[in-house]
């Protein structure tokens, strides 16, 4: 009877696991033309293997029950690497520490598979209390980079308190995302440090970091915004000198923080950026994303930065562990222009959202920036109306004419093609 029990459950979870894993994941609706979003996350709980979670022999377990739970799937760092595109996800046990785990996929959009054993990242002299948020940089020098947040206790925290923690950077390196070598923590002026990225190229002949410094761990306080910084090695790297690249700004959708998210792809027209901004609410934080272009050749001058928010949550994308919230620090820019843009929704699961830089480019170079004022605001909106109310007096396009006057837009899309 136990035997069958085991055997049982067994077959359930196999099943689940594998229609998960299997699903195709295609577009969802029509979307803002910039990005497209899909049905089904790409990464959750679900993805993870059940050899991760239970012990599978049958005297030890003869229940099948859950021995190591994971609580959830998130934030992933993005690469294409020999065709395949990998996701170096942060997985959360129920325990609340977090770990890295690379998930395969042919396609980036569904299919997604976990390697058989989650990324042992070496421990420093001062041992990781948590890693998370890990984002990856194929660096000029022939390595591929992963910098990431190392959290240890406050060792300045009054007895009794057990929330208070340090954030700082902590560095790898690897070939093949299954081999890391650790590095030195990055050294900067500030106490705390999150959200740190490495820049793809050198820049002055030394390597280059997007910082954000801030007074605490969740508080920017004085600090924030994204941060710029050059240091001559990358083995114990040593920022002497942060300056802000983007600031935070009041009433807006970053006037609490913003951080870099990956690591930014070069364009002909300079480097394109995608970042998170927070602003608060009467109902917490609220994290959206957001682009920006800098100057190609001095990554650090931004030349173009379009108002309001890339993307926010949307629908369950708004619930969760951390709810209303979305979060990116992984990307892939493929060869032909796609671009796949990675992003966890309430700290509990990853998406995708499928675009191409042309697309992006478009929308930073030609979407106008944010006026900071209501009145101002109105009259850019009013702008764009009036604009268009005169094509409309003016256009022959059945399909334009048909707009506001209460014809149906399939049969003016007839008289287009007919």
């Amino acid at each position: 009877m136990v035997a069958d029990v085991f055997r049982k459950r067994l077959s359930r979870l196999l099943r689940d696991h594998e229609r998960t894993i299997a699903r195709r994941n295609p577009v969802s609706g029509t979307g803002n033309g910039i990005f497209d979003r899909h049905v089904h996350p790409v990464l959750t709980k679900e993805h993870v293997p059940l050899h991760w979670t239970h012990d599978l022999d049958r005297e030890r377990n003869p229940l099948l029950l859950e021995r190591l739970g994971v609580n959830c799937v998130f934030n992933p760092g993005a690469i294409e690497l020999d065709g395949k595109c990998l996701l170096v996800a942060r997985v959360e046990g129920n325990d609340r520490k977090s770990f890295f785990a690379v998930a395969e996929s042919g396609n980036g959009i569904d299919g997604f598979r976990f390697w058989d054993y989650p990324a042992v990242i070496p421990e420093t002299e001062d041992p990781d209390v948590n890693v998370y948020d890990m984002r990856l940089t194929r660096h000029e020098d022939g390595f591929i980079y992963g910098l990431f947040c190392t959290e240890r206790r406050d060792p300045d925290a009054p007895r009794g308190d057990l929330s208070s923690a340090v954030a700082q950077c902590g560095i790898v390196r690897t070939r093949d995302l299954r081999t890391w070598e650790r590095l030195a923590d990055l050294k900067t002026g500030s106490r705390q440090q999150r959200n740190v990225v490495l820049h793809p190229e050198f820049v002055q002949g030394k390597y280059a970091f997007y910082t954000r410094p801030q007074d605490g761990f969740i508080e920017a306080g004085s600090g924030g915004g994204i941060g710029w910084g050059l240091s001559d090695g990358i083995e114990q790297a040593v920022i002497e000198e942060e300056t802000i690249v983007d600031d935070r700004l009041y009433h807006t959708i970053k006037e609490v923080k913003n951080g870099q998210g990956p690591a930014p792809i070069r364009t002909a027209h300079g480097w394109l950026h995608v970042a998170h901004g927070v602003r608060n609410t009467a109902a917490g934080l609220r994290y959206v994303l957001y682009a920006f272009l800098t100057d190609a050749d001095e990554p650090w001058k931004v030349i173009r930065s379009p108002g309001g928010f890339l993307l926010a949550p949307e629908g369950e994308e708004r619930v969760g562990d951390v709810s209303n919230v979305v979060f990116c620090n992984g990307l892939i820019a493929r060869a032909n222009g796609d671009v796949l843009l990675y992003y966890a929704s309430s700290d509990t699961r990853c998406h995708v959202a499928t675009t191409t830089v042309e697309r992006l480019l478009d929308y930073v170079l030609h979407t106008p920036s944010d006026p900071l004022r209501s009145y101002a605001c109105v009259q850019q909106r009013n702008d764009l109306i009036r604009r268009n109310l005169d094509l409309l007096a003016r256009t022959r396009d059945p399909l334009l004419r048909s707009m506001g006057k209460g014809e149906d837009p399939e049969a003016a899309r007839g008289a287009v093609h007919g």
